[in-house]
């Protein structure tokens, strides 16, 4: 059975947004500021560039995966605790919602739109993994009040979750822009 290019990782197309999408993912092995991270743009990026939506899922949880996977051999302790918690579940639960609005960008990426896009993913990815402390955390209190707290606690990352996700997209979709001027096969819209 053939299957069409699109479909295939090995495609120029798939292989170099994959590429790009795992070396963005492993920038988070660099010094940052907390939560500035490639995290919900390449799930962005993954969802409006991906021809296949199978591969717009996979890859991006898989750049993230090998990312957490190096993380934790390089700080082990708490970092290499984080693959027994919930909270991990969470953040990829956000990277496959934030990958599902990116194909909403498909055939329609503009500065403005990614802009957008990724606002939304930001605030979705501070609501649910901060409703995810407070429900885990035993120090917060079942309460208003408590969930309150969770997200007061967390805004000390959402300012510097904003500014990565609309840096990293500006990157991943100008470089491919730039790719695809120079590589007839990366012209469709969707690869």
């Amino acid at each position: 059975m053939n299957r069409p290019a699109s479909d295939s990782l090995l495609a120029p197309g798939p292989l170099v947004l994959a590429g790009l999408i795992v070396i963005a993912a492993l920038t988070r092995l660099l010094p940052h500021p907390p939560n500035f991270s490639p995290v919900e743009a390449v799930a962005l990026f993954g969802g409006a560039y991906f021809a296949s939506k199978r591969w717009a899922f996979f890859v991006p949880l898989a750049g993230l995966f090998v990312s957490d996977v190096a993380l934790a051999a390089i700080n082990g302790g708490t970092y290499a605790t984080w693959f027994s918690g919930a909270g991990i579940w969470l953040v990829y639960l956000c990277i496959a919602l934030t990958t599902a609005l990116g194909l909403n960008l498909r055939g329609r990426v503009s500065g403005a739109r990614v802009l957008g896009y990724s606002l939304v993913g930001s605030v979705l990815f501070f609501l649910v993994t901060n409703f995810g402390a407070w429900m885990s955390d035993p120090s917060y209190p079942k309460t208003a009040a408590g969930l309150m707290a969770a997200y007061v606690a967390g805004i000390p990352f959402f300012q510097w979750t904003v500014p990565g996700t609309l840096s990293y997209p500006a990157a991943l979709s100008g470089g491919f822009a730039l790719l695809r001027r120079r590589v007839p096969a990366l012209r469709a819209q969707t690869v």
